[in-house]
């Protein structure tokens, strides 16, 4: 199977892959590609030279992960700066990033669940609601989610917990122990970029006593829960609680504050 019948059988699955393509300098046209299986990066092709393709294949997983596409710069044989290479000729590689929709995993089938479902979904998610409870735990309750799965969350994160990134997101919206410890274990064991716990600060505290008792105590670990969950926009509905998660999420990721655009000054963009 040639290079290009590989990509597009990649896209077609929607399994992580980008193409970098030199487009300028020695070796037009050149392509090499990098995939995400199981966790593990894939590189296939070459660019002309093995430190070229050392260099773009660590770059270009980069940009996969982070799902951008765009332009970087090269000399012949992978150095960063080309530009300080006196008579030395820029290798200009486009890499172009093709990700699957970032996901949302919801734990609990409750009140807030189908409401933070419906937002997650407008801003592109595929969500998946997870319940052990069979009877709660229906697409007919749940019809805005992608997927809805009855499991506990450990046997979720052991099989699927290596597909989430630093685009995903994992909300916990349970207050039942059994189901919440679990799910905040495997969600740390991951590389998932937001990890939102539902709760009070008492049920908060209580719940970090738990996650001590099964050896979750590090402040390393346990600065990645965001509880209580959301930005604090004084909402009180399920559906204003959803928008109040996402928003922390949205906020997360792009590291900024969540601070009225009115007090702000300069671009509004980035």
């Amino acid at each position: 199977m040639s290079l290009y019948e590989q990509f597009r059988a990649h896209v077609r699955a929607q399994t992580p892959v980008a193409l970098a393509t030199i487009v300028e300098g020695p070796g037009v046209g050149a392509k090499l590609m990098v995939t995400r299986i199981d966790g593990a990066e894939v590189v296939s092709g070459s660019l002309g030279h093995p430190d070229l393709d050392r260099v773009v294949a660590r770059d270009t997983a980069g940009e996969l992960e982070a799902g951008r596409t765009g332009v970087r710069h090269y000399g012949p044989e992978g150095q960063a700066t080309p530009e300080d290479l006196v008579d030395t000729p820029t290798v200009v590689v486009f890499i172009e990033s093709f990700s699957p929709p970032p996901q949302m995993w919801i734990f609990g089938a409750v009140d807030f669940t189908a409401a933070l479902g419906r937002v997650a979904k407008v801003l592109g998610y595929r969500v998946t609601v997870c319940d052990a409870r069979e009877i709660f735990a229906t697409k007919r309750r749940f019809p805005m989610a992608d997927e809805v799965m009855v499991t506990w969350p450990t046997p979720m994160f052991e099989s699927r917990g290596h597909t989430l990134g630093p685009r995903d997101a994992v909300c916990i919206l349970t207050h039942d122990p059994k189901f919440d410890v679990p799910a905040v274990q495997g969600a740390l064991a991951t590389n998932v970029g937001y990890i939102g716990v539902m709760g009070s600060r008492k049920t908060h505290a209580k719940r970090l006593e738990r996650l001590a008792e099964v050896g979750v105590s590090s402040p390393e670990q346990l600065s990645r829960l965001m509880s209580p969950i959301g930005l604090d926009l004084g909402g009180r509905t399920p559906e204003e609680t959803a928008i109040a998660i996402c928003a922390e999420i949205i906020a997360r990721r792009t590291g900024h504050t969540a601070t009225s655009l009115k007090l702000t000054s300069g671009s509004i963009h980035s």
